[in-house]
C-alpha cells in the first residue's frame, strides 16, 4: 500500500521532532519546574555532581559522535545507517547519545532541584518510544544477525 505524501507542516514537524529538540523540551520543563516549584536543593554537592554529569555526558556525546564521523555514516536517528558501529563508546552502551543526553538532563536537575530527576525518567521513556524502538528495529531489518550478535551483548542503556 502506497503511503501518502507528507504535507510541508508534516514534514517540518519531522525535522523538527529529533532527540535535541526533546532535550531540550525536556531542559525547558526541568527548568520551569524547579524554578517555579522548587523542593529539594542539593546545595554545592548537587552543583559539583550536577557538573560531573553535565561534563560525562559532553564527553560521551562527543566520542559518539566521532564515531560516526569515522565510521562515515548517518547520525540522524531517521535515516539509514551505512555501518553498523559497534566499537569505542558502543562495546558500552548501544545507544550513547542517548545516554548523554540523559546524563546532561541528570547534571542539570541535580544543580536545579532533586524532584527535576523525575524529568530524566521520563525523557528515558520518551526517547525510548520515539527514537530507539524504530532505529534498532531499522538496524536489525539491515544488520541482521551481526545487530543481534551485539545486542546479545551491549545493553540498550547501560
Amino acid at each position: 500500500m502506497a503511503q501518502t505524501p507528507m504535507t510541508p507542516l508534516q514534514r517540518i514537524l519531522r525535522q523538527w521532532e529529533s532527540p535535541p529538540t526533546w532535550l531540550s523540551v525536556f531542559v525547558v520543563i526541568a527548568w520551569v519546574q524547579s524554578t517555579l516549584f522548587p523542593v529539594w536543593d542539593a546545595g554545592a554537592l548537587g552543583n559539583w555532581l550536577g557538573a560531573g554529569f553535565i561534563v560525562a555526558g559532553a564527553v560521551l556525546m562527543t566520542a559518539s559522535i566521532l564515531q560516526f564521523a569515522k565510521a562515515r555514516t548517518t547520525v540522524l536517528p531517521r535515516e539509514e545507517a551505512r555501518v553498523l558501529i559497534t566499537g569505542g563508546v558502543y562495546q558500552l552502551s548501544r545507544n550513547p547519545i542517548y545516554v548523554a543526553d540523559a546524563l546532561i538532563l541528570t547534571g542539570l536537575a541535580l544543580r536545579w532541584d532533586l524532584a527535576a530527576l523525575i524529568w530524566v525518567v521520563v525523557f528515558v521513556f520518551v526517547i525510548n518510544r520515539r527514537f530507539i524502538e524504530g532505529e534498532e528495529a531499522g538496524l536489525r531489518a539491515k544488520f541482521g544477525g551481526q545487530f543481534n550478535d551485539w545486542a546479545e551483548k551491549v545493553r540498550r542503556w547501560v
